[in-house]
């Protein structure tokens, strides 16, 4: 056989993980990558900003299950990179970023874009590597791929020395390399009993998991395990924590529960900390989490009401229980729990008329824009929603739904959006996928509709527009007073829709809420990527009546 190149070991390690597509920019360090994925097959989707194509492989993540990848040059490049491995991090996405480096044997010399990688990347990924050897480079990315997909899913990163992708390695001396597989560690069956019997004892249980189990990725698990265990299950994946207004009246239920099983939920700031007034103080825990420096915070911050905690990966620790259920009479508390979840009733006050009701020049309400592009999903066959920004955001998770959904996560950065609805078009073509995003969000990527054009990606992007950055207004109106605001107004004259159109992209302005029905159905017929700019009276982030205690976290 005939020598292979470095880079193209890389790619043989790539396909053999299924990967068909990848997200990138090109710069001069992966060129060799570049050219091995033509023979491969693989597709790049060449982004405008580093950033985005890590934004985009963290959607596909999620969407598929499979490794979501990103390549970025070196340096520049990869620094570009870091805040959405951040999020992918938080979102428990298995990500495998590649980045160009300078070649290995220039080490020290002070080479073109020379930088310390991996150390940079450490504290954002489970694992980063340089490969030393290529003929290892195959072994290595299938090796750092089934890290991604192990345990609690998450990003890697693999920094690639020039000169290793350009060598040429004999047939002979490539090592061989196993399909990257995703590992699972199985909780001992005496746990497992024990769990189950504390459970089946338990009269207001309540079970958490994180969002590799949530609804968008483990929907029928988490069904069967709700019939299994008589029990709630309920998955949290935002920075609001017990604010999120995806849970409606959640807060409430939690402060009432007298057993808390975490299964890979970290107890961190989004639960309180577990401590009052979140917790019902006589509550007792159980955690299960894969990774053990979580299981010991948790011990650390529970004491002696925790009465259980296991190292063992979460979706098997549930799939085990479900095998050894225990009968239990739950119905009341299962109806409240589920009650608690459904309240979308607002507090009295909390959403402020920016004009006369009827009023012709009245800009649309938050939930005049959610109702309406709901309506959109409740028409699709298969519907994805994507939810970012801050306070509009929170209204788009608190009143859209759709059975798979994408949001910014735990991370709580913003900006990512228009790059999660053009993975989710990609790797689902066929779908309707609806973005609801502020018009600050809509700015960190905006050049990203070039690129959905370009790559054929079709989506609404649904802009609710109030010229400012309503979260951060938000903030210093309660804490400081309107006398006091500054850094937070966007201009009103800016048409993010004529913006897109230039782009490529199918545009709509909308200035009134009878006019969003016509404008999302003229949106979708365009067969592109369209944005729909709609003139917004900019809430405060929802706040329910009766909605419970009040946790820790962002408002």
């Amino acid at each position: 056989m005939p020598a292979r190149s470095g880079a193209s070991l890389v790619t043989d390690a790539l396909v053999r993980a299924g990967v068909k597509t990848i997200f990138s920019l090109s710069g001069n360090q992966i060129m060799p990558i570049y050219n091995a994925c033509i023979d491969a097959g693989i597709r790049i989707v060449h982004v405008r900003h580093e950033a985005a194509a890590v934004h985009m492989a963290d959607a596909w993540a999620q969407l598929t299950g499979g490794p979501g990848v990103a390549l970025l040059t070196a340096a520049p490049g990869l620094t570009n990179g870091l805040s959405p491995l951040f999020s992918a991090r938080s979102a428990e996405s298995p990500v495998l970023l590649l980045s160009g480096d300078s070649p290995l044997a220039a080490d020290g010399t002070g080479a073109f874009q020379e930088l310390a990688q991996t150390q940079i990347t450490a504290p954002l990924v489970k694992a980063a590597l340089r490969p030393r050897l290529a003929a290892e480079l195959d072994k290595d990315v299938s090796a750092a791929i089934t890290v991604a997909l192990s345990g609690r899913p998450g990003p890697v990163h693999v920094a690639l020395p020039f000169d290793l992708l350009q060598e040429q390695v004999p047939a002979e001396h490539v090592v061989a390399a196993d399909k990257p597989l995703r590992r699972r560690v199985e909780p001992a069956q005496a746990d497992v009993d024990a769990i189950a019997a504390r459970l089946a004892q338990a009269s207001r249980p309540l079970i958490l998991v994180g969002p590799m189990l949530n609804e968008t990725r483990a929907g029928q698990r988490l069904d069967a395990a709700r019939q299994a265990l008589c029990a709630p299950v309920v998955s949290m994946e935002s920075p609001r924590g017990l604010r999120d207004p995806a849970l409606g009246g959640f807060a409430a239920a939690l402060a009432r529960a007298d057993l808390v099983l975490l299964l890979g939920k970290s107890l961190d700031f989004t639960l309180g900390f577990g401590r009052t007034p979140a917790w019902n103080p006589d509550a007792q825990a159980i955690v299960v989490d894969p990774e053990a420096h979580l299981v010991e915070r948790a011990r650390n911050l529970l004491g002696g009401r925790l009465q259980r905690a296991v190292v063992a990966d979460a979706d098997a620790a549930l799939d085990a229980l479900c095998q050894a259920t225990r009968p239990a009479g739950r119905s009341a508390w299962l109806d409240e729990v589920s009650a608690a979840l459904a309240l979308r009733e607002l507090k009295a006050g909390s959403v402020q008329a920016g004009a006369p009701d009827g009023a012709a020049t009245a800009p649309a309400l938050p939930t005049e824009i959610c109702a309406a592009v709901q309506q959109v999903l409740d028409a699709a066959q298969d519907p994805i929603l994507v939810c970012d920004g801050g306070e509009f955001g929170q209204w788009a998770q608190g009143f859209c739904h759709a059975p798979t959904r994408v949001i910014n996560g735990v991370s709580g950065a913003i900006g990512g959006g228009l790059c999660y609805a053009i993975a989710a078009s990609i790797a689902r073509p066929e779908a309707t996928v609806v973005a609801l995003m502020g018009d600050g969000t809509v700015g960190f990527h905006l050049a990203e509709f070039e690129t959905a054009v370009r790559a054929g990606a079709r989506f609404l992007a649904v802009v609710g527009n109030d010229s400012r950055w309503n979260a951060e207004h938000v903030i210093q109106m309660r804490e400081y007073g309107p006398q006091r605001l500054i850094g937070c107004t966007l201009s009103p004259s800016v048409r993010y829709d004529l913006a897109a159109a230039g782009l490529g992209a199918h545009a709509a302005h909308v200035s009134t809420p009878a006019q969003l029905p016509q404008a999302l159905a003229e949106a979708q017929s365009a067969g592109l990527a369209a944005c729909v700019n709609v003139e917004m009276n900019g809430q405060a982030a929802p706040v329910y009546a009766m909605q419970g205690a009040t946790p820790s976290g962002p408002h």
